[in-house]
């Protein structure tokens, strides 16, 4: 095996290893949320603020990756990346005051963060003529990951009797996933893997293309986060137990495990990603349907319809590689794209939470669900169509 085969093989394994680990920061204190609250004195704003901190760390920290990935090199800054996240998750199982929780759990989220970014501009780096596989590799690596927290994270709290383990034990994972970023940050100072200039997020935010995919990424990770994050509540209410309820998020998180390993690849086989999108997005309105007519006895095809709509998600990330041509429009597409949709995508939970305290009720944030549903179809219009970020770029000042 060539030595050029064998870090093909390694990033990949990196690649994979580290997705299992960018979503249980996020999702697994949903399932717990109550028990966190009390324990560690979170307010309901605390709690508001808490699940918003994924898209916030996100947006902050998503627009400064691509100037640490061109100062340090993109394997260093992965790393970087992994050691936030192990370091944030580990930390926060031990503290019992609000503000340690939440700033261990912003630190965790910030490699998430930065990670997310990454992953496309990874994959055009080491596999630009494999783009709709590896992601798809990676997509359902993520959401094994995700499904796992959301399913495990409360029967493991329970087996060790406390909420703290059911939290820290994802720690593991991101140790693990650490060892072979280890020894690819040394192929940042080969010939081969030298550092280049990033562009830059303000000449990304000049194009048509740009702002599209963001207000995109935005609307579809703002449906995906006040799901992971409040629906176990929703479900509580209607009845079902603390492991029900997040037995439901992870079946809706289960649904991404088989799409994400067809949606990229059938994606990427098409110059037009218009259908596959517009199909996905609607799976969206029957699933709201159904929370609204009935969370409790309808509560699983909700489940299946809703995560089905959510695998927009892996559509989103295979175009940000499809509308470039270089690892820097990648990344630079990735970034802004993420970090404006983030930035949009933070007023979801909050606001969600936030029309629940106002109403009493659930049925009022669920409908504004259902009809944010509506500028989502009408980007998808626009980023589905072949087109390329270093067409509409001007040049740097």
């Amino acid at each position: 095996m060539t030595a050029r085969r064998a870090a093909g093989w390694l990033a990949l394994a990196g690649i994979v290893a580290l997705s299992f680990n960018l979503r249980p920061a996020a999702v697994s204190v949903g399932p717990l949320l109550a028990e966190v609250r009390d324990a560690v004195g979170l307010s309901t704003e605390g709690a508001g603020l808490l699940t918003s901190l994924p898209v916030l760390a996100f947006s902050g920290f998503g627009a400064l990756t691509p100037r640490l990935a061109a100062r340090l090199g993109i394997h260093r800054a992965t790393l970087l990346a992994v050691v936030a996240v192990t370091t944030g998750l580990g930390g926060r199982a031990l503290v019992s005051d609000p503000l340690p929780f939440l700033l261990l759990s912003a630190l965790a989220l910030a490699g998430m963060a930065a990670a997310n970014v990454l992953l496309p501009s990874l994959v055009k780096l080491h596999y630009p003529e494999r783009i709709g596989r590896v992601t798809a590799v990676y997509t359902t690596a993520m959401a094994i990951g995700l499904t796992g927290a959301l399913l495990l994270t409360v029967p493991v709290a329970d087996a060790l009797g406390s909420w703290r383990w059911g939290l820290g034990v994802w720690a593991v994972l991101g140790l693990l996933a650490a060892l072979p970023w280890v020894l690819l940050a040394r192929r940042d100072d080969s010939p081969g893997h030298a550092r280049r200039r990033a562009i830059s997020v303000g000449q990304v935010a000049r194009t048509r293309l740009g702002l599209a995919m963001a207000g995109f990424f935005g609307l579809q990770s703002l449906q995906a986060y006040v799901a992971f994050g409040w629906y176990a509540q929703v479900w509580r209410d209607a009845g079902y137990s603390p492991a029900a309820a997040g037995a439901l998020v992870a079946l809706l998180a289960a649904v991404s495990i088989p799409l994400s390993l067809t949606v990229p690849s059938l994606a990427a086989s098409r110059r037009d990603q218009r259908r596959v999108g517009f199909t996905l997005i609607a799976c969206y309105p029957v699933g709201f349907a159904m929370l609204l007519a009935s969370p409790a006895t309808l509560a699983v095809p909700a489940a299946l319809f809703i995560g089905a709509g959510c695998c927009v998600f892996p559509l989103a990330l295979v175009m940000i590689g499809l509308r470039t041509r270089t690892p820097e429009g990648t990344a630079a597409l990735s970034s802004f794209s993420q970090a404006g949709g983030y930035l949009l995508a933070g007023l979801g939970p909050f606001g969600f939470g936030w029309l629940h305290e106002a109403t009493g009720s659930w049925r009022v944030p669920l409908v504004a669900m259902l009809v944010l549903v509506v500028p989502l179809a009408l980007l998808m219009a626009y980023v589905g169509r072949p087109r390329e970020l270093e067409d509409q770029l001007a040049p740097p000042a």
